[in-house]
């Protein structure tokens, strides 16, 4: 789902007027911000429609590839618990049941009682959905890389270099602003 849902982007010089009405609007901090968010949008579009020709939701092609990618456990299959699951691609444990629900609907990963601890719930990719994401990832991956393609390799790492920076930012900033607001009631 889109984040900033604009079409255009405001031209700086709107910004600049901006600033006059709202002094606490840094101009070239919003250009970047919205740029950023924008490019986001369009890289999740061009992913999104991808991933639709295969019937799949970024959320469940998410669960798909958490569970491929984790370490197997003693019979080759990889599982987690719904919970670790959650906590991977950063979704509620309610929206995973509704995930994993229509995952085990489609085939493509099966529910389990944990062989240690028979209380525990784990999921595992079924063959169904491990051939799916064969069948998904060489167009996703080339995908990727037809996005990225306009930047060099130096220009890449600066990148995410550049993003890390944002992100530790970001993270540094969650609990503060979820305590500079107040409390619901």
């Amino acid at each position: 789902m889109p984040l900033l849902m604009l079409k255009n982007l405001p031209r700086y010089e709107c910004l600049l007027e901006a600033a006059k009405e709202f002094p606490d609007l840094d101009p070239s901090a919003c250009e970047a911000f919205l740029h950023l968010l924008h490019t986001g949008d369009e890289c999740f579009r061009a992913v999104e429609s991808q991933l639709a020709r295969h019937n799949i939701s970024q959320g469940r092609f998410g669960v798909l590839m958490s569970l491929l990618n984790n370490c197997r456990n003693d019979d080759g299959q990889a599982a987690l618990s719904p919970a670790g699951l959650a906590d991977r691609t950063g979704v509620t444990r309610a929206t995973m049941t509704g995930l994993i629900d229509t995952l085990e609907r489609d085939g493509l990963v099966t529910r389990a009682h944990d062989t240690e601890d028979r209380r525990m719930m784990v999921v595992g990719l079924t063959l169904r959905g491990r051939e799916l994401l064969h069948e998904i990832l060489p167009d996703h991956f080339k995908r990727m890389a037809m996005l990225m393609q306009s930047l060099d390799e130096a220009e890449r790492k600066t990148l995410v270099q550049l993003l890390n920076k944002i992100t530790t930012q970001a993270a540094a900033m969650a609990p503060a602003v979820a305590s500079s607001f107040p409390a619901a009631v």
